[in-house]
């Protein structure tokens, strides 16, 4: 029971982390535009704090789903082994999702036009 607790107890803090990373996202008042991808520059942005609420957003709800997607690692026994493939899978889908969001809706709403 301790090392399930202790599992799940590490992956919450990393979840937390990301809602802080959100928050902070939402309410910076620094006029420049956060990164979504790691070590990659954001091009011109239009409109920089909305840009940045809108991001802030999309890492508070990730950070939620992925706390979510940890709850199975509480029930995990030899009985219900199965079940750590929905942490697995979960976190692969919702990271997709993000990235789709932040794609398709986020850097295409904000982007300069050229």
């Amino acid at each position: 029971m301790e090392d399930r607790l202790w599992v799940f107890i590490i992956w919450t803090i990393m979840g937390v982390i990301f809602v802080l990373v959100g928050i902070y996202d939402m309410n910076s008042i620094k006029e420049k535009p956060f990164g979504f991808w790691a070590n990659a520059e954001v091009g011109p942005i239009e409109e920089i704090k909305a840009y940045n609420r809108a991001l802030g957003r999309l890492w508070c709800v990730y950070g939620i789903l992925f706390v979510l997607m940890g709850l199975p690692l509480l029930n995990f026994n030899e009985q219900n082994e199965g079940l750590i493939i929905i942490p697995i899978v979960g976190t692969v889908l919702i990271s997709i999702g993000a990235m789709a969001v932040y794609t398709i809706g986020i850097e295409a709403k904000y982007r300069k036009k050229k």
